[in-house]
């Protein structure tokens, strides 16, 4: 039996993990610690509030005499910790946030796992793990070629990225310093179900449904790799099953996209798959090209050949199959969608969570 913390387990990639985890493996009991912020939706998970190997925890990973008393009485031996501020936009416009969260939060996590897994430096821990889940935007901006191996340098562009990068540094020294059984996964750009509609492809898809307008940064040309977030679950599985502790593994979907060609694949399948909009006019036609954001990278690619010449992994999903996936889960959950647009999701919390 594994007893396992999730951190930020009610956000977009933590609410698909703990699923997957929950389907898949029947010796683990799992522990969802989230804060609730604002992408933090308890909806996502709902249906597991009965399922006796789930328990949900409403608190801060800042808070270290909770996560502390939380480690001793669940007897937590494994952590893999997503909670994370993660917006670029809104660390460009209020970076305090990402700060506290990103660096102090994972700080805290390992403080608690070294008090509480006995790492005194003297002899590496072997019977526990410390995962922790980051991001290809801690190495900067590439050009229109090459990509992002495990040994590329950090050059973060922008506040979030920077918090990002510390927070890996610190994860690695924790190993290196204290014997901490810790693990590093960066990834490249998620999507699927139950991600918080800021984001590109949710937003795209809420707007085009509703027939709003299509903003696409600069020339709509930055390039990203996109993976669909059950194949990232199920690399990060693999990790924390199978990777060698200390180590770092870039995990990939092979699926370079130019934003607007992302948002053109969105509105071909709407098109298809969803009522016409009034007039008949084509979802493209409400695409419309707005000013840049500072420190707009580039183009992110990952190279992941280590994970998966080491651990077997590679995606499954290709990206014309996952935008499918996707768009008819966001068509099927329109109910999820509204709730999380005009917050009417957080009277849930307030009923279901509030004082516990």
């Amino acid at each position: 039996m594994m007893n396992l913390l999730v951190t930020g387990g009610c956000g977009f990639i933590g609410s698909n993990f703990i699923r997957l985890v929950l389907q898949k493996h029947a010796g683990i009991r799992l522990v969802n610690l989230d804060k609730l912020t604002y992408a933090g939706n308890p909806t996502n998970l709902t249906d597991l509030e009965t399922n006796s190997r789930y328990r949900f925890v409403q608190g801060d990973i800042c808070d270290a005499p909770l996560v502390e008393q939380l480690l001793a009485e669940e007897q937590i031996d494994t952590i893999v910790h997503f909670a994370a501020e993660s917006h670029v936009d809104r660390s460009i416009t209020g970076p305090s946030a990402f700060i506290q969260t990103n660096i102090l939060g994972t700080f805290v996590l390992l403080e608690a796992a070294r008090k509480a897994w006995g790492g005194d430096g003297r002899s590496p821990i072997t019977d526990h793990r410390f995962l922790h889940v980051s991001t290809d935007e801690v190495y900067g901006s590439l050009g229109d070629s090459g990509l992002f191996t495990e040994d590329t340098s950090y050059d973060p562009r922008s506040p979030y990225s920077a918090s990002k990068a510390s927070s890996d540094h610190l994860v690695s020294a924790y190993h290196h310093t204290y014997g901490l059984p810790t693990l590093i996964t960066n990834c490249s750009n998620n999507y699927g179900p139950y991600q918080f509609p800021e984001k590109l492809i949710p937003l795209i898809i809420n707007n085009a449904l509703s027939g709003k307008t299509l903003p696409v940064y600069g020339d709509g040309k930055n390039v990203r790799d996109w993976l669909y977030v059950v194949d990232h679950c199920e690399a990060i599985l693999q990790v924390l099953e199978k990777g060698r502790l200390g180590e770092t593994y870039n995990v990939g979907g092979n699926n370079e996209k130019q934003n607007i060609e992302v948002v053109q694949t969105i509105c071909d399948i709407l098109d298809e798959e969803a009522p016409k909009l009034p007039g008949g006019q084509p979802r493209r036609s409400l695409i419309t090209f707005v000013k840049d954001r500072p420190g707009h990278d580039r183009r992110y690619a990952i190279d992941a050949g280590k994970i998966k010449e080491e651990l077997g992994w590679e995606p499954s999903v290709t990206f014309e199959e996952g935008m499918r996936k996707t768009v008819g889960w966001y068509l099927d959950q329109s109910e999820w969608i509204a709730g999380v647009v005009d917050g009417s999701y957080q009277d849930y919390y307030e009923r279901m969570y509030a004082g516990r």
